[in-house]
Parts: structure tokens; C-alpha cells; sequence
């Protein structure tokens, strides 16, 4: 499956010939042209990568970059005609996995992004994901809330994390099913509230959060507030 690029860039000329080459190597992507819709693209999840201007109406791109990095640790390139040395420490201090200035080279911009993708992709044991004060720890094979350890068996695990994981996303019972208990499952149908329930006693009831929302018709998320 292709990766998916969000690209957020104010300059229609600019995003339009961007797009084209990224398209043209095999990634999908998504534009966005101010910081508040950049910003709620990336918070509802989905993205591989996200190419991200400084200078955007609505919220600038380090401010996208600060909220973006309270929940999300996807992988964030910025892309500014900026090329002051404070500018570019700020980017980085901020969780920016790389910075290129304007104009550059698309060959430049297409190796900067196989570079990240590299890094991360020897990273993916060890990923970390915190909502609501609750701590996944892949590498630990761990959660935690507000440093508490919460006993999970294995399928209430896996069910944690395809929902944060997919943070802001509601997924159907069939994608939960396939996910935590596989593609070949011959049991109940229903046995993804049965593991929502456990879950729920082990973190909402326990803690006084609402950690699992349910969409009625649809399924589960987990959802920021």
C-alpha cells in the first residue's frame, strides 16, 4: 500500500507541482492550505508523512507542529522559504523529523522523505501512543495510565491499540474482528463489545475516564477531547 502524505502548503502553484511529483512516485497525498485544516487532517489520523509550511494562514506551521506532537508522533518534514538558523531550531525543537528551505530540489525533497520513512520504519517496535492519560508502549508491550500499569490479555491489548493507533477514527466491528482476532475467525460476532466491556472496567470505570466512545450503527473509537 502506497504512503500517505499529507501536504500542507499555502502556495497553490507550489502544492499543485509537489503534488505531481509525489503522486508520480508512487505516494498518496492529501493537500491542505491553511493550519487549522492541516492540523484537523492530521489529528484524524491516517498519514504517513506530513510536509508542512511555515507561513500559513489560520495557525502557523510551528503551532500546527506543537499541537499536532501533544498526541501524534507521525513523521513531520518542513517546507519554508524561511532559512533563518532560529527558524530552523525552532522547527526541529518543536518535533520536526527534518527541514528543507524553498526553493529546493523535488529530488532533494524525494530523498529527504525515504530518509524518514527509512528511520521510521526501524522505529515501528518501539512506538509510543498516550490519550487521555493512557500509555501504550509497544516495545514494552505495556499500558499504563498516568504511570499505572492496566492488566490487558492479549486481544484487549491488540484491540487498545488498532484504536489508538487510529486515533479520531471510528472503526466498524468487522475492521476491530479482523484486526484482533484475524481474517480466518469463526466465533461470535459480538465479541469485540465483549472486549470493549473488559476494557472499560479495566480503564473508564477504574480511572473515571471515557477512553472507548461508541458511534451507534458504526462501531468504536478512541477520541481526544
Amino acid at each position: 500500500m502506497a504512503e500517505k502524505i499529507l501536504l500542507v502548503e499555502d502556495d497553490t502553484k507550489i502544492a499543485r507541482f509537489v503534488e505531481l511529483e509525489l503522486a508520480h512516485e508512487g505516494y498518496s497525498v492529501v493537500k491542505a492550505f491553511d493550519g487549522r485544516q492541516g492540523l484537523e487532517l492530521a489529528e484524524s489520523g491516517g498519514f504517513d508523512l506530513m510536509l508542512l509550511d511555515i507561513m500559513l494562514p489560520g495557525l502557523n506551521g510551528l503551532e500546527v507542529l506543537r499541537r499536532l506532537r501533544r498526541a501524534s508522533d507521525m513523521p513531520v518534514i518542513m517546507l519554508t522559504a524561511r532559512d533563518a538558523v532560529m527558524d530552523k531550531v525552532s522547527g526541529l525543537d518543536s518535533g520536526a523529523d527534518d527541514y528543507i528551505t524553498k526553493p529546493f530540489a523535488i529530488e532533494e525533497l524525494l530523498a529527504r522523505i525515504r530518509v524518514v520513512f527509512k528511520k521510521r520504519s526501524g522505529q515501528k517496535h518501539t512506538r509510543k501512543f498516550t490519550v487521555k492519560g493512557v500509555t501504550m508502549d509497544t516495545d514494552r508491550h505495556e499500558v499504563t495510565y498516568n504511570g499505572e500499569i492496566v492488566e490487558l490479555n492479549h486481544r484487549e491489548y491488540e484491540l487498545v491499540r488498532i484504536l489508538m493507533e487510529n486515533k479520531n477514527i471510528v472503526l466498524n466491528r468487522e475492521k476491530l474482528l479482523d484486526s484482533v482476532c484475524g481474517y480466518d475467525y469463526m466465533g461470535e460476532t459480538n465479541i469485540i463489545d465483549v472486549y470493549v466491556r473488559h476494557i472499560r472496567s479495566k480503564l473508564d470505570d477504574r480511572f473515571g475516564i471515557k477512553f472507548v466512545t461508541t458511534v451507534r450503527g458504526v462501531g468504536y473509537a478512541v477520541k481526544e477531547d
